[in-house]
């Protein structure tokens, strides 16, 4: 089960692992239950709050942390107590994985030296774009400095898609680079979740376009912009409904500014399939993403998808055969490539057709041999 070589008994370090439902945790949750499945030992070390956002898998070791400052449905941990470093050591880790570059991060990076324990890292967060829109942008060069120090002490640094590892190589912050992509459950996301009841119970008409977007509802996912494209849509005479399927701090800016909108909340499950499913169309101007899990969701439901032409998204969408991949300054590219499949539905069916055929390649278990694959590797280098 644990196969051949030193055995793996992995310490996961990570910012958010049941507290909020976001894009990181659904990940690591995932790889936390596959490693156990392959009878690969893991202990998870993580921040909490006061009201788990999901049931976790694996054993969770919480952290001290306090809320973010302008983002206090986050939290970020104040390091690693005794009490903690005690049970770490108990378990007999032989790899450390570190999940996000924070203050956990930092003390499991020192503390992996002191016991010559190998150290790999995945990058899940383009930091550099959640500094422009809270106004650090000065802070930029600082930061990159701190990221370079901290990832080429990692033997393995591992983005999710070829398109951050790009960018990881171009800017020297890590030595050995390596993709570990992502997965979708393509039962689940499918265009046969399409459910004209559901559309109906949120006003929606059968032959009436939905646009949609599917996110947490914050600054970095360029929700502003995301405004100024349905607004000019909208007085361009386009025939849509934009609908929003999310929650966060940007929900009462967003309801104001579109008061033509439908609103969903945060959907999971199969409640977030049949939203995809039914909607006809996915845009997506976020640039903060390393690789675009709900993009690749919308693809496996069946819809085109008008992307920003940034990291994660440019692994995924093929321009102008699955989707369109716009320049992110371009707000009129947006609002004509809207409004072209607004009008076309032969051209929607077509690339949501090709979407969905390319999303099938995606496998979850594959996916996570093959990060396991590198964790041996790690663990043999010297």
């Amino acid at each position: 089960m644990n196969g051949g070589g030193p055995e793996l008994r992995i310490a996961l370090f990570t910012g958010n692992y049941n507290y909020i439902e976001d894009g990181v945790a659904l990940t690591l949750n995932r790889l936390v239950d596959y490693l156990e499945r392959q009878g690969i030992a893991v202990l998870v070390f993580a921040p909490t709050g006061p009201r788990p956002a999901l049931a976790h898998k694996g054993e969770l070791v919480s952290v001290p942390s306090i809320p973010i400052p302008f983002r206090s449905e986050y939290r970020i941990s104040l390091g690693l107590p005794a009490a903690a470093r005690r049970r770490l050591k108990a378990f007999r880790p032989t790899l450390f994985h570190i999940a996000v570059p924070d203050i956990l991060g930092y003390r499991a990076l020192k503390l992996a030296k002191d016991w010559k324990v190998p150290v790999v890292a995945s990058y899940h967060t383009r930091y550099d774009t959640y500094l422009k829109h809270y106004g650090l942008s000065r802070l930029e060069g600082l930061g990159l400095r701190y990221l370079r120090s901290f990832y080429k002490q990692c033997r393995q640094v591992y983005p999710p898609s070829e398109s951050m590892a790009a960018i990881i190589r171009a800017e020297g912050l890590a030595r050995d680079v390596r993709v570990w992509s992502r997965g979708v459950d393509s039962g689940r996301f499918s265009p046969a979740r399409r459910n004209l009841t559901w559309r109906r119970a949120r006003g929606l008409g059968d032959h009436e376009v939905a646009v949609s977007f599917v996110g947490r509802l914050v600054k970095e996912k360029n929700t502003e912009q995301l405004i100024r494209i349905f607004d000019r849509l909208a007085s361009d005479g386009v025939a849509f409904r934009p609908m929003i399927v999310g929650d966060g701090p940007e929900m009462a800016r967003m309801r104001s500014a579109l008061p033509g909108a439908i609103f969903t909340g945060f959907l999971h499950g199969d409640a977030l399939a049949e939203a995809y499913a039914s909607s006809d169309i996915f845009l997506f101007p976020s640039e903060s993403e390393t690789f675009g899990n709900v993009t690749l969701e919308a693809m496996a439901s069946g819809l085109p998808a008008i992307c920003a032409d940034a990291s994660g998204s440019r692994s995924l969408v093929v321009d102008g055969e699955t989707g369109f991949l716009i320049d992110p300054r371009r707000d009129a590219d947006y609002v004509a490539r809207a409004a072209e499949l607004t009008g076309d539905p032969d051209l929607r069916s077509a690339m949501g057709q090709r979407a969905r055929a390319q999303a099938l390649s995606y496998s979850w278990d594959a996916i996570m041999a093959g990060l396991v694959a590198n964790y041996r590797e790690a663990l043999a280098q010297v």
